[in-house]
């Protein structure tokens, strides 16, 4: 399937499921993970990785996993020998606050004093500990010193001769062979989610492109994941818009896309009817009862209105480059009462007003999962999505993309499924569920961004004008002299899309962020074009030394001699952590600041590293394509298309 597109899974036949009872954890063992699975970590990328152990490293190997990971497995060993009685200590591994003490340090001396003092021990404090931490490290080629500061950190210098080697491996193996080990296999993203009959507008664009990046960033580490787009296709709104339908076509005939029109204006009038005519009111609530009922007459109507939301919707994909398999609140409709069922047998749903509701301790508010109308509402459906997305889809981590401001809904679901042993109570235990708040989307004026008639701004357009901005530019430029149209088109759509993608992730999700063109679209600074444009200048450094790259591969080799080389080197090795690092915290800037630090290597490295025509060529050529292909990935993952000249 093109990336473009995306599948619809249509909602199931109405027979009520077969519901079992969701045991405690899980009873598979595919879901069932030690609390060494992926911790929460701060900003210092402390690891903490429980990590099998091999007695020493043979001296011509270079093993998987990133930098923390494969220094974990040493360090592991050498505390197995230091403090043999301490069985539950993990590898505390962080980079050096301060390059000139080396890499990387292992930060356990302090915390194993805090243990060991006033018990039977050889050790006298901490630095004791830290010399015997670093006496016990095995041999590897990885290391090529260490030394020990303060109270027993443990720095590490890293070979750059195992540097070199470790590029060199990936530019012939391929980036792939640098992904992160996640400890889960499979993972719902549940992200966009527009409502039918509504435009996509501005705010439904963080949900989308970090969706996107999230699952990409997962699927990149070898997780299978299932991207979710929990559509608004269900519910009392529907009767409204079939029975305005059924009234402008008295014949009965479903219309054309054309004969409704804009989907927006016609959800609008049939709105204003519904809230102004008692009588049109009565219809439409007499249209849900014969929607559920699945009257072919009604369930075609509604089917139709879905189809002509998704085609709108698909404009927007198509431009984002997004993949997203539908299954919206229709399809969880038939396994509410099951659901709901297994949370009353266990208690957990009481009578509260007319309502059924779940209490949550330090909520001033219960869980309503039934209205006192009887109708099922968002706690009813996402209780039932998650049952299915647990039972059915087997997943170990089900992720949801939507504004900071549904925290609290999601604490409560959350909770209530904790409750019922749906999810563990331990945060750091699988199956997990996870809430991506985002900020707001400002205007220049420091307000929800609007068009200037206050209207929402449509997704479609935005991206649009993005895309002529940019064409524009490039004219200015001179390249329709030198491009062809073809040629202008892609790279105004990749920059231009890329430039509205970019300014969303570079910035901490869960803040708002000003909306500007002018800033996206800047060449100087933080920016997507900035970057993609510094791609294009490494592709047309290699292009112009006039040498075969891909021979180069298998015939060159990397020395990292130059303190610029060593630093751009490390940078480069370091991709896999971080993106490890922006999985586990679901934070996507984690890899956009990797990013453009490593811009701002390769250019120092650039400027003080002659590459055609040196000594040197064969190796820098080399470093050079090994940054084009850390960047290309850093944009796939990004969603970003890359350009190869400007």
């Amino acid at each position: 399937m093109n990336c473009s597109q995306f599948s619809i899974l249509l909602p199931p036949v109405f027979v009520p499921p077969q519901f079992s009872r969701l045991p405690l954890l899980h009873s598979h063992s595919s879901v069932s993970f030690s609390t060494n699975c992926i911790l929460r970590t701060s900003r210092r990328l402390f690891l903490r990785a429980k990590a099998s152990s091999s007695k020493t490293m043979a001296n011509d190997e270079v093993t998987g996993g990133s930098l923390k990971q494969q220094l974990a497995k040493l360090f592991e060993e050498s505390l197995r020998i230091t403090v043999p009685e301490e069985l539950d200590v993990d590898p505390a591994i962080a980079p050096c606050q301060n390059p000139k003490f080396g890499d990387y340090q292992c930060n356990n001396a302090m915390g194993l004093w805090s243990k060991v003092k006033g018990k039977s021990t050889q050790f006298k404090g901490p630095q004791p500990i830290g010399q015997a931490i670093m006496k016990n490290l095995p041999a590897s080629e990885m290391v090529d010193s260490c030394s020990i500061a303060g109270p027993g950190f443990v720095n590490v210098v890293l070979s750059r001769q195992w540097i070199a080697k470790s590029i060199q491996k990936m530019l012939v193996d391929g980036i792939e062979a640098w992904a992160p080990k996640l400890p889960v296999k499979r993972a719902v993203v549940d992200f966009s989610s527009p409502n039918i009959a509504k435009e996509m507008h501005v705010g439904h664009l963080r949900s989308t492109i970090i969706g996107d990046t999230l699952a990409r960033m997962l699927e990149y580490s070898n997780v299978e994941v299932l991207r979710r787009n929990h559509v608004g296709d269900w519910g009392t709104q529907f009767g409204m818009l079939i029975e305005y339908l059924f009234e402008k076509f008295p014949s009965g005939e479903v219309a054309s896309d054309q004969a409704i029109g804009d989907l927006e204006t016609f959800y609008k009038a049939s709105k204003q009817r519904f809230d102004s005519d008692p009588a049109f009111k009565e219809r439409a609530q007499r249209a849900v009862v014969s929607l559920q009922a699945g009257e072919e007459k009604y369930r075609k109507a509604w089917a139709h209105i879905c189809e002509i939301s998704r085609r709108g919707y698909e404009k927007v994909y198509q431009r984002l480059g997004v993949h997203l398999e539908e299954k919206g609140e229709s399809f969880y409709n038939p396994y509410i009462p099951g659901a709901l069922e297994l949370l009353s047998k266990q208690g957990l749903i009481e009578e509260s007003e007319g309502a059924r509701v779940i209490f949550i301790e330090g909520k001033n508010i219960p869980l309503i999962v039934v209205k006192k109308d009887g109708g099922y509402n968002y706690a009813s459906t996402d209780l039932a999505a998650l049952w299915y997305r647990l039972n059915e889809e087997k997943a170990e981590w089900i992720i949801y993309v939507t504004d900071v401001g549904q925290r609290e809904h999601f604490e409560m679901f959350f909770t209530a499924a904790k409750r019922a042993g749906w999810l563990p109570a331990e945060e750091n235990k699988y199956p997990k569920a996870s809430h991506v708040g985002f900020g707001l989307v400002l205007g220049e004026d420091g307000k929800r961004f609007r068009t200037r008639s206050t209207e929402t701004v449509k997704l479609v357009d935005l991206l649009d004008e993005a895309k002529s901005k940019c064409k524009a530019a490039l004219i200015e430029r001179g390249k329709a002299k030198e491009w062809t149209e073809e040629e202008l088109e892609k790279t105004a759509e990749a920059v231009g899309y890329g430039a509205v993608k970019y300014a969303d992730l570079k910035n901490n999700r869960t803040t708002n962020y000003t909306f500007s063109f002018d800033q996206m679209l800047n060449d100087k600074g933080n920016t997507a074009v900035y970057l993609l444009y510094a791609h294009a200048r490494i592709c047309s450094i290699i292009r112009k030394s006039g040498k075969d790259i891909e021979e180069l591969k298998k015939t060159g080799t990397i020395d990292l001699v130059h303190p610029d080389e060593r630093t751009l080197g490390l940078h480069l090795l370091q991709f896999a952590e971080v993106v490890e690092e922006a999985c586990t915290n679901l934070l996507p800037n984690v890899l956009c600041e990797y990013l453009y630090n490593l811009s701002e290597d390769f250019t120092r490295f650039y400027t003080n590293c002659q590459v055609v025509g040196s000594a040197e060529e064969t190796s820098r050529l080399l470093l050079c394509e090994a940054t084009a292909v850390v960047m290309r990935k850093c944009f796939h993952l990004l969603g970003i298309t890359p350009v190869y000249k400007i």
